[in-house]
């Protein structure tokens, strides 16, 4: 392996942690009305689990509501009983045409607890990112043993290093954007 396929490598692993993580971070919600929040809530419709934005159209009209209009009125209650089993932490009321959600103002704790889980994740996203460095220093070592040069090894696991320093950082950013959102009232 060259020092370009190695390195390109390590640099897709990090930025699919990276993607990850954004991704992660959408499902905690901030106070603030989001579609995301329905992302893992299926509703059975007739006979397979099919995701609520599959069966309505999920709209936030304001920034505290999440309004589920169903295309089938039939399935009001499914959408309201796979809501409540979901435990989001969100309870439904219909007005028999659609379904709206109410997103609760976040007390102090909650927002304290929601930070803590958001720096869980992106420690975690810290680990796969040095893992990726890590498995491209092997392979700079696995290759200075088949021939690669030294100095062309040691390079290489500098810049395994400078892509680990440019994801911590982007990392960082998106970690720092998401304490500010929850901590804001």
């Amino acid at each position: 392996m060259d020092t370009k396929t190695i390195l390109s490598e390590a640099s897709d692993r990090m930025q699919k942690t990276i993607e990850h993580l954004e991704e992660e971070l959408l499902n905690i919600r901030a106070g603030k009305a989001s579609p995301t929040v329905l992302n893992g809530v299926f509703v059975d419709y007739y006979g397979s689990q099919t995701p609520i934005s599959g069966v309505a159209s999920v709209t936030v009209p304001d920034a505290k509501t999440i309004l589920i209009q169903p295309w089938d009125k039939n399935l009001i209650r499914a959408i309201e009983k796979a809501i409540i089993d979901s435990n989001i932490g969100l309870t439904p009321s219909n007005n028999g045409e659609q379904i709206r959600l109410s997103i609760p103002p976040l007390t102090e704790e909650r927002r304290k607890e929601l930070v803590k889980q958001v720096r869980q994740e992106a420690e975690t996203a810290r680990i796969s990112l040095r893992n990726a460095r890590r498995d491209a220093v092997e392979a700079f070592k696995k290759a200075q043993k088949e021939g690669m040069s030294e100095d062309e090894a040691k390079d290489g696991e500098t810049q395994a290093q400078k892509l680990l320093d440019k994801f911590t950082k982007s990392l960082d950013a998106i970690l720092d954007n998401k304490e500010k959102e929850i901590m804001t009232v």
